[in-house]
Parts: structure tokens; C-alpha cells; sequence
């Protein structure tokens, strides 16, 4: 048995067959040229248009521990994390599945002392354990910024349109805003004496926006729940329907905010298409305040998120912040083009090449002698060859 076990052919090892090494797990996958290079060059213009707006680059490693990584915002990426035992501190460390929590966590304990408020920026992978039908990958970039330490509708409105303009840097159109009022529906909930399970049927019927369900489970109570759902739509009309409501004291100062947001928003972008879903909550539990999504015409998903929520478990910390996903933006975008490249026969002296790269051109060296140059810099994907010192288009 050991005999045979040694003789088998190596490649009957799916360990060490190269044909099952090149596969990966389900949501991840290999990023080549020229996308890879396309994709640090969009990460850099984005972190530059928040930069510009006085935002902090920040760079939080891809691991710490449980404890700190699930803190506050984190809390709701729980299921979606990777986990594994630091065999140096045996504690149990997880792979970060959101940055957000990161950002909050540098902000209250290494810039504690940091002036109020606080702008911090960051870009970076992060792994997630599952995907959705819409979102197959599990691994992703996100681009985000965060802005702790305000309370004001203007910090609301400053984030919503310092992720538009880094969408708009790279080049992304045609966009649209979804603005949401998670806490709205809790605080109309709370003031209905209603039982516990019958409480948890009625927050499922809103969340399908199921308004027969919800007519029958509250009764004489589904009047305001049912105009909530309905105001759901484009901004005047929403704003309108909203206006008129019969809300208690909490959900009233909640749609004042959102009014003030709004407001601010479209003083700045008034051609920008602003949808408001007041009792949308599905995605945003850990949001406290004003949150929102963010769309562009031929992306089926949302190209980004944010709002505003606790950076930790201090009941008077506040933050708004926003998250854009790479993968997303890219298909808002055309695909890049290849970038033209110069062959350099073997021989070329060292300092035309250098010469070329000095006004920015991509130079690939012919490393042997070539009986045909043309062919060559073809066969290596060239664009360009030097012919007698001067740069020539391939025919």
C-alpha cells in the first residue's frame, strides 16, 4: 500500500495537479492587464477627489482581532467574516468584511484625541464568506470615507456629495440617489402596543412593502405605516406625501433631517435624480440617521452606500460615512484600453529607451536579436517600434 501510494503519477494529486492549483474558490478570481492597472489608477483618483476635501488616508490591516473588528458598525458584518486563531496570542482574529468598522475603530482609540470632526478615507480588499445572486464576489474593493464626530445635516449632505464627485472623477454618469430614513419605521413601530411575533410578521410585510399584510396585522394602526410606504418615490412627490403625515415627535424630527439633507444635496447637484424610500431599513439596521444608496443607469446593483451611525458603543459618538464598490464602478465604465507600448530591438541604446519612458511611454526590450523586428514587437503586443531612433505605429 505504501509502494503504491509513492508510485502514483504526481499529477493524480489534486494538491499538486497544476490543472486544480489554477483554480480558485467560488467569488474569487485572478485580475489581469491591463484591468489590474486599470483599477490602482481608479482607486488613486478616487482616494485623491476625497483627499482634496481634507479626508485622511488611512490604511487598516486586512486582519485583526474578532473583538475589535466586530465593534459597532461591524457588528452587522458578523456572518460575513472570515475567522481563524492567531497561533501567537491564540485569540481568535478575523479577516475584515467591511472597512467602515476599521475606520471608526482608528478614529476613537489611535485619533481619539484627534479635533472633532474627524475625515479619514481608505481603499482596500475585503473578504466575505458568502454572495448574493447580484453580487457574486467575495472578495471586493471598496473605496469609502468617513466623517466622525458631526451631527449636522451638513456632514450628511458633505458625504452624499463627496462620493458623488469621486464617482464623477472617474468618470461614472448618469446617476441616481436613494435616500432612506432607517430609524423612521422602528420609532412609528414603537409607539403600536402590538405583541412580539406580531410585531416581527409587520416588520416583514414593510419590508416587502406588503401593504394588504400590513392593513391586516396592524389594524387600526396600519394608516401611517401604509402612507409611509406609499410616499416611497421621486423627491417632490416623496417630499409632499411626507409633509402631510401624522408622526410622532422622533419620526417628525427624523423627516425634518431628511428635508434639510435633501435640501442641501440638491443646492449642489439640482439636476441629480433623488428617490426617497422612508421606510427602507433592509441592509442599513446599524444606521442611526440619514442613510442612502447610490445608482448609475446600466449597473443592476447599487454602486455604493453610506450614512450615518455609531463608530463605537459610545451612545454620544456619531458618524456618516460612505462606501463605493470598485467591482461596480467598473461596470459603469468602458473597458480599458490597451496601453500603447514601444518594442525596443535588441541593442537599442539604454538611454533612448530611458528617454522614452521620461515622456511617459511604455517600453518592452527585445531581450534576443530578432530576423524580423515588426513581428516581434507584434508577437509581444506592441503598438509602437523604434525604427533608426524614432518611434513608428505598426502597420
Amino acid at each position: 500500500m505504501t509502494t503504491q501510494r509513492y508510485l502514483r503519477p504526481v499529477t493524480d494529486d489534486p494538491v499538486l495537479d497544476p490543472a486544480q492549483t489554477a483554480l480558485l474558490p467560488a467569488g474569487f478570481r485572478d485580475i489581469l492587464a491591463p484591468n489590474a492597472a486599470n483599477e490602482a489608477r481608479l482607486i488613486d483618483r478616487m482616494m485623491s477627489t476625497a483627499i482634496g476635501h481634507g479626508y485622511l488616508r488611512v490604511k487598516p490591516p486586512l486582519i485583526e482581532f474578532e473583538t475589535s473588528l466586530l465593534q459597532g458598525p461591524g457588528a452587522a458584518t458578523a456572518e460575513r467574516v472570515f475567522r481563524l486563531m492567531d497561533p501567537i496570542s491564540q485569540r481568535m482574529m478575523g479577516l475584515r468584511a467591511d472597512m467602515t468598522a476599521q475606520a471608526a475603530r482608528i478614529a476613537t482609540s489611535r485619533l481619539k484625541n484627534a479635533p472633532r470632526p474627524i475625515r479619514l478615507c481608505y481603499a482596500g480588499e475585503v473578504l466575505r464568506t458568502t454572495a448574493s445572486q447580484l453580487n457574486p464576489e467575495r472578495e471586493v474593493v471598496q473605496v469609502g470615507a468617513e466623517l466622525i464626530g458631526s451631527s449636522t445635516a451638513e456632514a450628511d449632505a458633505e458625504i452624499i456629495l463627496v462620493a458623488i464627485e469621486t464617482l464623477r472623477a472617474v468618470g461614472v454618469e448618469r446617476m441616481s440617489l436613494d435616500l432612506m430614513v432607517p430609524t423612521l419605521v422602528p420609532t412609528v413601530l414603537a409607539q403600536l402596543d402590538l405583541p412580539r411575533k406580531t410585531m416581527t410578521a409587520l416588520r416583514q410585510a414593510i419590508d416587502r412593502k406588503d401593504v394588504a399584510a400590513v392593513e391586516e396585522i396592524a389594524g387600526d394602526s396600519a394608516s401611517v405605516l401604509v402612507d409611509l410606504l406609499e410616499a416611497a418615490g421621486p423627491r417632490d412627490s416623496a417630499m409632499r406625501a411626507l409633509t402631510a403625515l401624522d408622526l410622532p415627535g422622533d419620526a417628525r424630527s427624523a423627516l425634518n433631517r431628511l428635508t434639510q439633507v435633501v435640501d442641501l444635496v440638491t443646492a449642489v447637484e439640482p439636476d441629480l435624480s433623488v428617490t426617497l424610500d422612508p421606510a427602507e431599513n433592509r441592509g442599513f439596521e446599524y444606521h442611526t440617521g440619514i442613510a442612502f444608496s447610490l445608482f448609475a443607469r446600466g449597473v443592476r446593483a447599487e454602486m455604493g452606500r453610506g450614512g450615518r451611525y455609531q463608530p463605537n458603543h459610545d451612545p454620544d459618538g456619531t458618524a456618516t460615512g460612505f462606501t463605493l464598490y470598485l467591482e461596480r464602478v467598473l461596470q459603469a465604465l468602458p473597458d480599458p484600453k490597451r496601453p500603447e507600448t514601444v518594442f525596443l530591438p535588441h541593442g537599442t541604446p539604454r538611454d533612448q529607451a530611458a528617454a522614452l519612458r521620461r515622456q511617459g511611454r511604455i517600453t518592452v526590450a527585445g531581450l534576443t536579436p530578432a530576423e524580423d523586428a515588426e513581428s516581434e514587437a507584434r508577437r509581444m503586443g506592441c503598438t509602437f517600434i523604434l525604427r533608426d531612433g524614432h518611434v513608428a505605429a505598426l502597420s
